[in-house]
């Protein structure tokens, strides 16, 4: 993600999280439509070392990088049209 020429979405999310699951279908829609896009999904049970590393606190946590740099972080369930915006 830190080398891609595009905009990366990543979703830092647990299985046991019930706003986690609720933006998932959220985050693959905004995958499926966004070409110039890239979403990506960590679990931070498995990746704990990754989520602290970008000092995730609280999930669901979005993090937009843009040529390899955080350009916005947010905390929380967001929908769709606030997750776009977040990479504008």
């Amino acid at each position: 993600m830190l080398d891609s020429s595009v905009p990366v979405i990543v979703d830092f999310y647990a299985d046991w999280c019930g706003p986690c699951k609720m933006i998932a279908p959220v985050m693959e829609e905004i995958a499926k439509e966004n070409l110039g896009l890239k979403v990506c999904k960590v679990n931070v049970d498995e990746e704990g070392d990754l989520a602290m590393q970008y000092g995730v606190m609280s999930i669901p946590t979005i993090v937009v990088f843009k040529n390899g740099q955080i350009v916005n972080q947010q905390v929380g369930f967001r929908n769709k049209e606030a997750i776009l915006e977040m990479v504008k």
